[in-house]
């Protein structure tokens, strides 16, 4: 580990709204009885080995940032019961939404955190996380805003730390300048390298992938999916 500083998080909102409609009496009995059981406790520093965050044993941690209606999160936290999952929420409906599926399920490897996902890579030892996913994120499209996309310098130097070597940075949008300005802000910085060889790599869906409810929306609407892999270089 390093002991640089951290970024100040003063001015920093990558999220919209937090709260939509009245929740349903099973999704706010999930948030008031299962979410405190499985929310990270960031005022402790995180421990030196993540895979004591779980109560059963993890050989990797994995990190999604706006899991939205958790589908991907759940459908990969089942096929890998050996991977410990962080997924990041603020929006309190998907958050109800999720929980209740997690305790229908009975999953034991997935730890939550319901605000800003910089919260949670500030809090991370270096080099800890093998993945992190970022699917679908809000693009924020007017130019007034773009300072609010989660893909800027300042978290893909924060993705950098956290990252192990050889660790991999997963990005997908339907939104064509969305998709643009990540690849132009990877390409300059020194420690990730876009994986793709040939167009069928941003157009092909990674493995297992379950498909989401923003993505099935692109599609009906006419909008093609992109799939970007980037890898955190040694």
């Amino acid at each position: 580990m390093t002991n640089s500083p951290r970024r100040s998080r003063a001015t920093e909102a990558f999220y919209g709204r937090r709260k939509g409609k009245t929740l349903k009496t099973p999704q706010a009995e999930a948030l008031a009885a299962v979410l405190p059981a499985l929310r990270l406790d960031l005022g402790k520093p995180a421990p030196a080995s993540l895979a004591s965050l779980w109560p059963v044993p993890v050989s990797r941690v994995r990190l999604e940032i706006g899991f939205g209606g958790g589908e991907h999160l759940l459908h990969r936290a089942q096929e890998a019961p050996d991977t410990g999952f962080i997924g990041v929420e603020p929006f309190i409906n998907s958050m109800a939404k999720l929980l209740t599926a997690i305790d229908a399920e009975g999953l034991s490897n997935i730890r939550l955190h319901d605000d800003d996902a910089t919260q949670v890579l500030d809090w991370l030892p270096d080099a800890c996380l093998d993945h992190i996913d970022l699917l679908y994120p809000d693009p924020w499209p007017k130019k007034k805003h773009w300072k609010r996309r989660f893909v800027s310098a300042v978290n893909l130097d924060r993705f950098a730390r956290v990252l192990k070597p050889g660790g991999v940075f997963c990005f997908a949008s339907d939104i064509d300048t969305y998709v643009n300005w990540t690849l132009a802000h990877l390409a300059v910085h020194p420690q990730f390298a876009w994986r793709a060889e040939k167009a069928a790599d941003w157009r092909t869906p990674w493995s297992g992938w379950p498909g989401t409810r923003y993505e099935a929306k692109a599609i009906r609407e006419g909008r093609t999916p992109c799939y970007l892999e980037f890898e955190r270089l040694v």
